[in-house]
């Protein structure tokens, strides 16, 4: 079992930056890979991106490609998501997610989940 809590979230104006953390509890969090999902209002949950269990892999979304960036302490159970040159379309809330299979964008295949935090991004 993983519990999972983010944090970090707010109002930030297009063009800033956030940064995003999600602290685990329970067992083995090294072993888990992590995924960071967002959910507009009136959208489906959407991949943003994946860290694989040692930090050594990531994978992002096309849409947040070459401005966020994810990373993790697993000697702090933590991982990050790292948000630069926000736009307004990034406006969501924004769930930190577990994976003990392997390597996936897919929502449902992710075991637990936090229960998010939202980001507003001004224009």
């Amino acid at each position: 079992q993983v519990q999972l809590v983010e944090s970090g979230g707010g109002l930030v104006q297009a063009g800033g930056s956030l940064r995003l953390s999600c602290a685990a509890s329970g067992r083995a969090f090294s072993s888990y890979s992590m995924g960071w999902f967002r959910q507009a209002p009136g959208k489906d949950r959407e991949f943003v991106g994946q860290i694989n269990w040692s930090g050594s892999s990531t994978y992002y979304a096309d849409s947040v490609k070459g401005r966020f960036t994810i990373s993790r302490d697993n000697a702090k159970n933590t991982v990050y998501l790292q948000m630069n040159s926000l736009k307004p379309e990034d406006t969501a809330v924004y769930y930190c997610a577990a994976d003990s299979r392997g390597w996936s964008t897919n929502a449902r295949t992710y075991d637990y989940w936090g229960q998010g935090t939202q980001v507003t991004v001004s224009s």
